[in-house]
Parts: C-alpha cells; sequence; structure tokens
C-alpha cells in the first residue's frame, strides 16, 4: 500500500513539473488536469508572478472547501469592481470650475453616469471630464492644477 502511494507521489510530481513548464512555454495563467484519478490545478497570482500549487488531490476527486479570503484577496476584488476614469488627454487638470468654486467631486460622493468629475485644460480649452458609471468616488489620484498625461488615473468608482 505504501509503494503503491509512493508511486502516486512520485507520477503527481511528474505531472506538475510537465504541467509547470507547459504554463510557462504556453504562457498560460492556469492550468488544470485529472488523471488516473487525481487533479491537480495550477494557477499564476498574477501574470508577473511564476505559477504555484493551488490544490492536488489524490485518489477519488473531492469537493474542496475555499479557503477563507485573505485581506489581500478582499482587497483584489475590491479593486476589480472598481472603474477608473483616466485622462483622455495631456492637459492640466482642475477638480472645480473656479478658483473659489468647490470641487465637482469628492471621496464618498455618489455620482451620476455623465456627470462632470472635472476639467482638463489642454490647448486653452476647457475639457468637461464625465463620469462613465454611476456610483461612488472611492479614490482621488491627482490634486487640481496637477498636469496629466494620457491615460493617467483620475479617479476610482465603485459602481452600484
Amino acid at each position: 500500500m505504501e509503494k503503491r502511494n509512493r508511486s502516486s507521489e512520485r507520477e503527481a510530481f511528474r505531472l506538475i513539473e510537465e504541467m509547470l513548464q507547459l504554463m510557462e512555454s504556453r504562457s498560460l495563467l492556469e492550468l488544470e488536469l485529472e488523471h488516473g484519478g487525481m487533479r491537480i490545478r495550477l494557477k499564476k497570482a498574477s501574470p508577473a508572478q511564476g505559477p504555484h500549487v493551488v490544490e492536488y488531490i489524490a485518489g477519488t476527486p473531492q469537493a474542496v472547501t475555499p479557503a477563507p479570503a485573505t485581506p489581500q484577496a478582499k482587497a483584489a476584488e475590491e479593486s476589480l469592481r472598481r472603474v477608473i476614469i483616466k485622462s483622455p488627454m495631456v492637459g492640466t487638470l482642475y477638480r472645480a470650475p473656479a478658483p473659489d468654486a468647490p470641487p465637482f467631486v469628492e471621496v464618498g460622493q455618489d455620482v451620476e453616469e455623465g456627470q462632470v468629475v472635472c476639467i482638463i485644460e489642454a490647448m486653452k480649452l476647457m475639457n468637461e471630464i464625465k463620469s462613465d458609471v454611476a456610483g461612488r468616488i472611492v479614490d482621488i489620484f491627482v490634486e487640481s492644477g496637477e498636469a496629466v498625461e494620457f491615460g493617467q488615473s483620475l479617479f476610482a468608482i465603485e459602481p452600484r
């Protein structure tokens, strides 16, 4: 019996090595294999990191209870729900319509789709930047009067 377990462990390690090589050669983010009563699933935590073993179940396939969410997993899940408003142009960002006026939006404020969140001045023209979604402002990445680049993150919105 012990010899059989060692044999299946060696087989599992061999399969894992082959799967790792396959993932690297094909730039795969996730790979799952069921073979001979065992299931092996490999998944990269992110494209920048290497693969790691998520599950290895020897014998008959069983239901796997998910691990409790870690603070990092919860933060990653929350960040996936956020919509980032990015600068559509190079220019100077203004958070208010005039120097003495209140800002268009603040962190924690609800916004509607199409609502103006800031102005970007480019070539002496004032361009209104509007929200693409309805939701709540959860982060502001730039201050009024700062120069912004094309594609730079300006605001994070958690959609409703």
